[in-house]
């Protein structure tokens, strides 16, 4: 995919990003925390993050959840598209409100996509579904069987890229909560704290109001609640990784015996460069169990770290697709009517027919 000329940033702009990264306290002004850890002003640290969202550096700042947690089914899909009618095909799939990340990969498997289904909702017969509108040849789901690292950081500075990916990464090795029972206190503050987060002294004053909690504090509590029970990971900013100078990205797959997969994708999630690792589902037309996704500020970097894996764990045979068309890349809502929406939609074109 073609670069972004990335942004000169100065000490204190890579300094916030390294921290809103991190992680945003759940306080009522979290702006005032990290300034007084970063040792600056409140007010600059507004003014630096209003300006490296409008430079297009932040993607978003809100909480990230873990989808099996809220009770959603999710799967990677790979499906193999006629080449001349792959965007017709993508923007099928990417008008699924469910469907977050969608690509095309250099590979016969030519686009794939991520999805979630609320609790209501079949996932096989959703992707079958979009299988059919969408005109695939093939479709193949590929659900997590293990999750040894989900954690995109991107190391700013260079404190940063040293402390970066080690034992006490909270990401390596996170822990996969089941479904949670949610109250609808609790759903509310999903709603609140899955959008984007304003960059004011009290960000979360309206979003509050919105969900009909009687303060920012009670929202915010609600919300340490579901960070307690691992049901959001972390409340952070996400970056436009390519804006930001990591302009390369490769999905590395790895072929790796099933008995094996545990100890190799702990020696894989500990390179700093892997921002995911996951053991998936193989197929006769698919033997790649292990997949790690591998960020660098150039291909000779990504590469270079995908070859030190290899020397490190003795894999010879994976491949390393390229994302080289982003259709869609947009955070799952949950708890909304989109799903609702869209299948009316799908109802309504369907009777026309």
């Amino acid at each position: 995919m073609p670069g972004t000329e990335p942004v000169v940033l100065d000490e204190r702009d890579a300094a916030i990003l390294d921290r809103l990264q991190l992680h945003m306290p759940l306080v009522e002004r979290p702006f005032s925390v990290i300034a007084g850890e970063l040792r600056l002003d409140e007010g600059e640290v507004l003014a630096r993050t209003r300006s490296l969202k409008e430079r297009k550096l932040i993607r978003q700042m809100s909480a990230i959840f873990d989808a099996g947690g809220l009770g959603y089914r999710s799967s990677l899909v790979a499906a193999k598209c006629d080449p001349d009618r792959i965007a017709e095909a993508a923007a099928v799939i990417s008008s699924y409100p469910g469907v977050s990340h969608n690509y095309r990969r250099n590979h016969d498997f030519n686009l794939w996509y991520t999805i979630a289904v609320p609790p209501d909702r079949d996932l096989e017969g959703t992707a079958q579904l979009l299988h059919e509108l969408s005109g695939a040849q093939s479709t193949r789901l590929m659900p997590t069987l293990r999750r040894f690292k989900l954690g995109v950081r991107l190391a700013m500075s260079e404190q940063s890229a040293d402390a970066g990916g080690g034992d006490d990464d909270p990401s390596v090795y996170g822990p996969t909560p089941g479904a949670a029972s949610l109250t609808e206190r609790q759903i509310g503050a999903v709603r609140a704290l899955q959008e984007d987060m304003p960059v004011t002294e009290e960000p979360f004053a309206d979003s509050a109001r919105r969900e009909g909690f009687q303060s920012a504090a009670e929202l915010l509590a609600v919300g340490q609640e579901l960070k307690d029970r691992g049901v959001m990971r972390r409340f952070a900013a996400i970056l436009r990784h390519r804006e930001a100078g990591f302009s390369a990205n490769g999905m590395a797959v790895w072929k790796a015996d099933e008995a094996d997969c545990e100890r190799l994708g702990g020696m894989m999630a500990r390179f700093p460069e892997v921002t995911h690792c996951y053991q998936r589902r193989t197929y006769s037309d698919w033997p790649y169990s292990l997949f790690t996704m591998v960020h660098g500020r150039s291909t000779e970097d990504v590469e270079g770290c995908i070859a030190a894996i290899s020397e490190a764990t003795g894999l010879r045979d994976y491949r390393i697709l390229y994302s080289t068309v982003e259709y869609k890349k947009r955070r799952v809502r949950y708890f909304t009517d989109e799903w609702k929406e869209w299948e009316c939609q799908y109802q309504a074109s369907r009777t026309a027919r």
